[in-house]
């Protein structure tokens, strides 16, 4: 197989595999009545965002946008394989072949940099969700998440390391 396509194949893995591990959590807190972030937000922000709004007072109470949900699932998984591919830069490509915690975790708590200063923000949350009623609640959740979602890394790395070549 093209070393390239070999390269994508496992990143797009790896991505989605820390996702689904994080997806698994965020059902987990749903089923334990934690409120967590709808993904058809994302996709209604990120529709307003192709059509050229970026903040929003408050994005539930922003326009509907057609297949939301499915885009902000598209979006969520897209972002996971992106994290994925910039931990494979930052780690090296060898890290794939022998996993270690260290760099996936702290990959995984560094990103919740792009929620708490990027997407709350621009939903309506304020920065670090100082616009909702339990902030450093909902950042400690955030920072739980993002923190599964290393885990999750290291998790898909290793089982894909594990398997026969």
């Amino acid at each position: 197989m093209n070393p390239l396509l070999q390269n994508l194949l496992l990143t797009v893995a790896i991505g989605a595999g820390a996702t689904l591990v994080m997806d698994a959590w965020l059902l987990l807190l749903r089923r334990l009545g934690v409120p967590t972030l709808s993904f058809a937000f994302v996709g209604r922000w990120v529709g307003h965002l192709l059509r050229g709004k970026v903040m929003h007072e408050a994005i539930a109470k922003a326009a509907p946008i057609g297949g939301e949900l499915a885009l902000g699932w598209l979006v969520h998984y897209a972002t996971g394989i992106a994290f994925a591919a910039l931990l494979l830069v930052l780690a090296g490509p060898d890290w794939a072949v022998r996993p270690s915690l260290l760099p996936a975790l702290a990959l995984g708590l560094v990103s919740v940099a792009v929620p708490l200063l990027l997407i709350q923000p621009a939903m309506g949350a304020g920065i670090v969700s100082r616009h909702t009623p339990t902030p450093l609640k909902n950042c400690l959740r955030s920072l739980a998440s993002h923190g599964v979602f290393g885990l999750g890394l290291y998790l898909s790395a290793s089982l894909l390391a594990a398997l026969p070549t």
